[in-house]
């Protein structure tokens, strides 16, 4: 059996086919008595070991999460990882969540709480599913809107519906209702410390040659190191490259072979623990993406490959002078260009 910390794993692993829809079954409800904080899914953790799909949708939106191994994927993304802390937070919610009243049964009425049919125009409803291996339904729930409490250490709750009954609840538990796929992407890159930079060999299409390096002592400064007669560098602009891989995120995902632009070239950044990663940025307009691959005998490493294998990101336009710089992007910014026959301390002249 499944305890809370094996459910906290689900984030990351899963579930398998056990029939019928698990509906809503409020303790001792057969026989007219309904008992408050009755789990509303009595029994559902270990059933979630047979979790293969999560649906959620409501009117104009979709997300799809499918298990792959140890992790989850959006399907509305290609297929890239989806956070696993909200994957969780989404089954956890669904095993704890507890009705404390019932609601109205009318049809008419269910848009007022947000239970109405999620695919209605204008509706504000969500429809989650839980799906195995299968197709078969093992937790299905229309949820509704949240209800708003000022008091302190006051459980949040929502209101809930089956989707084939029009009795409707009110439940405690905090339960994800986002269908916008972009709300469940993962968007880290990479978080690595600046100072774990030891040397960047830059490649720019065009260009010659560029190596950054940092001499033996740990905390030195990245400097220009090919070409030797370089001018002198700005310092600012060197520990930019440093901090290409720091707190690192993305704008939009496509797989590798979608992304747009033309090539710059490569960049090898070589970094402490035996760890080195290859950039491919490439430019399409205003755009920039890049494809990265991870190499070292780490667990780090392999987990970097693991999560970039395959796929090209969209940074912001600025970070094109930290992944792949040229000599001149390195160096300090020219003085603003003045008239050699206009004295700057003259006053200026009447208009």
């Amino acid at each position: 059996m499944i305890g809370r910390r094996g459910l906290l794993l689900l984030g990351g692993a899963a579930i398998a086919t056990l029939g019928a829809a698990y509906l809503i079954e409020p303790q001792n409800e057969a026989e007219g008595v309904f008992v408050p904080g009755t789990l509303a899914f009595p029994g559902l953790a270990p059933r979630l070991a047979e979790a293969r799909r999560i649906e959620l949708t409501r009117h104009g939106q979709a997300t799809t999460l499918a298990r792959d191994g140890d992790r989850w994927r959006i399907e509305q993304a290609g297929g890239y990882p989806a956070r696993g802390e909200r994957v969780r937070e989404l089954l956890t919610g669904l095993t704890e969540l507890r009705l404390v009243e019932e609601r109205t049964s009318d049809p008419a009425r269910q848009a007022e709480i947000g239970v109405d049919d999620p695919q209605r125009e204008g509706s504000t409803a969500a429809k989650l599913r839980v799906l195995d291996g299968q197709g078969g339904v093992i937790a299905e729930l229309i949820l509704g809107r949240r209800r708003v409490r000022t008091q302190g250490d006051v459980p949040e709750s929502i209101y809930v519906r089956r989707p084939s009954e029009p009795k409707s609840w009110l439940a405690e538990g905090r339960m994800i209702t986002d269908a916008d796929p972009q709300l469940w992407i993962n968007r880290d890159i990479a978080a690595l410390a600046p100072d774990r930079l030891r040397r960047a060999e830059i490649a720019r299409s065009g260009e010659s040659p560029l190596v950054l390096a940092r001499a033996g002592e740990v905390d030195a400064p990245l400097e220009i190191v090919t070409p030797e007669d370089h001018p002198v560098a700005d310092r600012t602009s060197l520990d930019e490259v440093a901090r290409s891989f720091d707190m690192l995120t993305f704008l939009e995902v496509r797989r590798a072979a979608e992304a747009p632009g033309e090539a710059l070239g490569e960049t090898r950044f070589a970094y402490t623990d035996g760890l080195t990663i290859t950039a491919w940025p490439q430019r399409d307009g205003q755009v920039l993406w890049v494809k990265l691959r991870a190499e070292g005998d780490s667990d780090e490493a392999r987990a970097l490959q693991a999560r970039w294998d395959g796929w090209a990101y969209q940074l912001g336009i600025w970070k094109e002078k930290a992944m792949i710089p040229s000599l001149a992007d390195l160096l300090p910014p020219a003085p603003p260009q003045t008239d050699p026959d206009v004295d700057p301390a003259a006053p200026a002249a009447p208009r």
